[in-house]
């Protein structure tokens, strides 16, 4: 069974993101594993601490996005873009250049806000943040949540029309993820 990682870009302890993660563990049944990376221990990158032993809860990032079959990053949008605090992961996660275990995973984004366009804009930096690296993100229609404080019930996603869209995501990550690697290098 592949085994997807969840990392959520909101450190708040009621995240939609969070949330949204969790309904979709919940509903993958036995299709995949989801497993949520929570961000909190992660330091501010600093490149004179990115050494061969890195930060401890760097290096668990590092080892979970490695052990991973594919991720998918759930993320608010801030101020027209996605939070500090996930750009500082994906930054530790780039690293070491050319040979990070991010490189070449297969990645899920989605994001949510309490506004009409629900994160678009995080959606669009997150995802050239990701291609920057070479990650593999998922060519499909964006998986934006508008309104999405109307969408959570009991920290989890109450709207069956949204769950169903973004499982739809899920597969389209375990399609990419089961593709032959020789029809990765020949699309690239």
């Amino acid at each position: 069974m592949p085994v997807l990682l969840g990392i959520s870009g909101s450190l708040r302890r009621q995240s939609f993101n969070a949330a949204i993660l969790n309904s979709l563990a919940d509903a993958l049944g036995d299709k995949a594993t989801l497993r949520i990376f929570p961000l909190n221990a992660i330091p501010m990158y600093d490149q004179d601490a990115d050494t061969d032993t890195p930060p401890e809860a760097v290096a668990a990032l590092r080892a979970a996005i490695g052990e991973a079959d594919g991720i998918v990053i759930a993320s608010p949008e801030y101020n027209h873009g996605m939070p500090g605090v996930l750009k500082n992961a994906l930054d530790w996660a780039s690293r070491p250049y050319g040979k990070a275990t991010l490189t070449g995973k297969p990645v899920f984004t989605l994001t949510s806000s309490p506004g009409a366009v629900g994160g678009a804009r995080a959606q669009a930096q997150l995802n050239e943040t990701l291609a920057s690296i070479g990650a593999r993100t998922l060519l499909r229609p964006q998986s934006v949540i508008g309104a999405v404080h109307e969408k959570i019930a009991d920290e989890r996603l109450s709207d069956t029309s949204t769950l169903d869209f973004l499982l739809s995501g899920i597969d389209a990550l375990l399609a990419e993820i089961e593709r032959p690697a020789s029809a990765v290098r020949e699309a690239n």
